[in-house]
C-alpha cells in the first residue's frame, strides 16, 4: 500500500475524458516522476493528488483515507511562482508557515522559515521582493515555501519548465539534495526525460489518451551528475528505453497527413539557368560572417557583446549555435536577420551583404509574433501571398494548409491566434517560416516555449522539411540534444561580454535522423559529451575569450 493511491480513477471535463481508469501507488519516501505529452492529463493527475480536483470515477486515497479536498499534508509547487509581489522572500514563506503551523510558537515558526530559506540557498536574499529576484530564485522561494509547510508529500507541477537550461539543472540538483536530506515523498510532473532520470526513483509515463503507460525503475546511483552520467551504460540504456516508449506512443497518437505541397516557386528563387551558373561560385561560401562585432553604447562606455565572430556556411548546411545565457547567440541571429545593426564586420548571403529584413531570411523567435485577431491560416497566408506572386490562390492556400498540417494544426487552421495556447501559436510561427521557402532559415530557440515531448515532435518535423528543402539554417538553442540532432555542425560560443566562437564540432551522424535512431548510435554520445564538457567549462563565467 502506498502513501497515495489511485484506484480505477477517471476524470474528464464536460464530454472530454482526460484520465482513464488509473491504478497507481506512490510509495512513502520515494521520488516519483510523471512524464507525458501535453494534453495527456499530467496536471489533472497532480490536482487529484492535491485534492484540487475530485475524480469522476474511482477514488484517490491518502494513507488509506479518501481525498476530499486540499490539505497541508500535501504541499504543491506550481509551474508559475505565485508569490505575493509586495512581500519579501521571508514574508512569502512566513505567510504559508503561519497559516499551516498555527499551533507552533512564533519563535518556532520563524526558525522554520529561516531553515528552509537557507536550504534553498537564499539566506542572502531574505529581504528581497520577487521583482528583485531571477526566475530561478523565485522558483526556489516557491520550493522553500512548500517545504516549510512540512507536508508529508510534496507535489511539483513542472516547477522548472519556465527556467533556462542552466538554472533548471541547478535548481533540480538542489531539489534532489533537499529530498535526500528531508526524505519526504515527492511527486514531480515533468516533460524532461533527463530531469526525470536525474531526480526520480521511478518514472511513470502517461499515454496521450490519458491511460497509464509504462513504468520505469531508475536504479542509478545517487548523487547523479548529468555530465558524469552521460558515459554510464545504465543511463544510456534507460534514457533510450524511456525515449523510445514516449516516441512510439506519441507517433501512434498522431493524425495521418493528407495534404501535399504544390509545385510553386518563391519570388526570391533564381530562374534555373542562373541558379546553376551561380552554384559553383557561392555554394561553398553561401553564408559568411567576417569579423562580426556587436557593440552597444552604455553610460559606462561601449560594451562589446559579440567580438570577432567568423564563420562560413555551405549552401544547405544546418548549424546549431549553443552557449550559456548572455553569450550573444540571439544577437548574432538578429544581425543575420537584418533586425539588428552590425557594429563592425560583415554578413554576406549568396554573395550579397545582409542589409535590413527580407522574406528570403525567415525568422522563428521563441515568442511567436502573430496577429491575434487572425486565424492560423490567415497568419501564414500573409507571408505566402507576398512570396508566391505567380501562384494561383488555390496553390497558395495549399502551401498554407500543407505546412499547418505538418506542424500538427490540421484541426486548428481556422482558430484565431488569440484562442491558441503558446505552443499552438509557436507552431503557426514555424509553419509560416517554412511556407516562405526562404534562402536562409533562422531559428531563435524556436521550441523553447513547448514541452519537451512536443519539442521532439516538432524537431522531427523541422528535420523532415529541411531534408526536402535543403534550406540553409541556423538554430540558436540551449538544448544539447537538439543542437546535435539538427545540425551538421555545432558552433559553441564563449561567455559574454566579448563572446566569440569557442569550439566547433562537426556532427557526422547519418541523415535522415530520428531521436530514437541517434540514441542507438555510439558516436552520438561522444558528440553529446563534447558539448556538455564545453558548457560545463564555461558554466560559472570563466574563460570569456580563451576557448580552445
Amino acid at each position: 500500500m502506498g502513501i497515495l493511491e489511485f484506484r480505477n480513477v477517471s476524470k474528464g471535463y464536460g464530454d472530454h475524458p482526460v484520465l482513464r481508469h488509473l491504478d497507481l501507488d506512490v510509495r512513502e519516501g520515494e521520488f516519483l516522476a510523471i512524464l507525458g505529452f501535453s494534453g495527456s492529463g499530467k496536471t489533472t493527475l497532480i490536482n487529484l493528488m492535491a485534492g484540487l480536483a475530485l475524480p469522476d470515477q474511482g477514488e484517490v486515497l491518502f494513507k488509506g483515507a479518501k481525498v476530499t479536498g486540499p490539505g497541508p499534508e500535501r504541499g504543491l509547487v506550481f509551474q508559475s511562482y505565485a508569490l505575493m509581489p509586495w512581500l519579501s522572500v521571508q514574508g512569502n514563506i512566513a505567510l504559508a508557515v503561519d497559516a499551516v503551523h498555527k499551533s507552533k510558537s512564533k519563535a518556532d515558526r520563524a526558525a522554520l522559515v529561516t531553515k528552509y530559506i537557507g536550504m534553498v540557498g537564499l539566506s542572502h536574499a531574505v529581504d528581497r521582493k520577487p521583482a528583485e529576484l531571477s526566475g530561478g530564485m523565485r522558483q526556489r522561494v516557491a520550493v522553500a515555501r512548500a517545504l516549510a509547510m512540512q507536508p508529508e508529500v510534496i507535489l511539483m507541477d513542472e516547477p522548472l519548465s519556465a527556467l533556462d537550461a542552466l538554472t533548471r539543472a541547478n535548481v533540480a540538483a538542489e531539489i534532489e539534495e533537499i529530498w535526500r536530506n528531508d526524505q519526504r515523498t515527492v511527486v514531480l510532473i515533468t516533460n524532461d526525460v533527463d530531469e526525470a532520470l536525474v531526480l526520480a526513483d521511478r518514472i511513470v509515463c502517461l499515454n496521450p489518451d490519458g491511460t497509464l503507460g509504462e513504468v520505469f525503475d531508475v536504479a542509478l546511483p545517487r548523487p547523479r551528475d548529468r555530465v558524469m552520467m552521460n558515459e554510464a551504460p545504465e543511463f544510456k540504456a534507460l534514457r533510450a528505453a524511456v525515449t523510445a516508449y514516449l516516441m512510439d506512443v506519441g507517433i501512434a497518437a498522431k493524425t495521418a497527413e493528407t495534404r501535399r505541397l504544390p509545385d510553386v516557386t518563391p519570388r526570391h528563387a533564381l530562374p534555373g539557368a542562373y541558379a546553376k551558373a551561380a552554384e559553383s561560385a557561392t555554394d561553398a561560401r553561401y553564408l559568411q560572417f567576417s569579423q562580426l562585432h556587436k557593440i552597444y553604447a552604455t553610460p559606462k562606455g561601449p560594451l562589446t557583446v559579440v567580438e570577432d565572430f567568423n564563420l562560413t556556411l555551405k549552401k544547405g548546411e544546418f548549424v546549431s549555435l549553443i552557449g550559456h545565457s548572455g553569450c550573444g547567440k540571439s544577437t548574432v541571429l538578429t544581425m543575420t536577420a537584418g533586425l539588428n545593426a552590425i557594429s563592425k564586420g560583415a554578413i554576406k548571403l549568396d554573395g550579397y551583404h545582409v542589409e535590413g529584413a527580407d522574406p528570403e531570411r525567415a525568422v522563428v523567435f521563441q515568442s511567436p509574433n502573430l496577429f491575434p485577431w487572425l486565424t492560423a491560416k490567415e497568419n501564414v497566408a500573409i507571408g505566402v501571398d507576398k512570396v508566391y506572386p505567380k501562384a494561383s490562390q488555390a496553390e497558395r492556400q495549399e502551401v498554407v494548409e500543407y505546412y499547418l498540417e505538418r506542424v500538427g494544426l490540421a484541426d486548428s487552421m481556422d482558430k484565431s491566434a488569440s484562442d491558441m495556447s503558446n505552443g499552438m501559436r509557436q507552431r503557426v510561427g514555424i509553419a509560416r517560416a517554412f511556407a516562405l521557402s526562404p534562402k536562409l532559415l533562422l531559428l531563435d530557440e524556436p521550441f523553447g516555449m513547448l514541452d519537451s515531448l512536443t519539442r521532439w515532435e516538432l524537431q522531427e518535423v523541422l528535420m523532415e522539411v529541411w531534408s526536402r528543402t535543403q534550406v540553409t539554417a541556423i538554430c540558436v538553442t540551449h538544448d544539447v540534444d537538439e543542437a546535435i540532432l539538427l545540425a551538421d555542425r555545432v558552433v559553441m560560443m564563449t561567455n559574454g561580454p566579448r563572446a566569440t566562437i569557442g569550439k566547433i564540432t562537426e556532427v557526422k551522424l547519418p541523415r535522415p535522423r530520428t531521436r530514437k535512431g541517434l540514441l542507438d548510435h555510439p558516436d552520438y554520445w561522444h558528440y553529446r559529451q563534447e558539448v556538455l564538457d564545453f558548457l560545463e567549462e564555461y558554466e560559472h563565467g570563466a574563460h570569456k575569450k580563451d576557448a580552445a
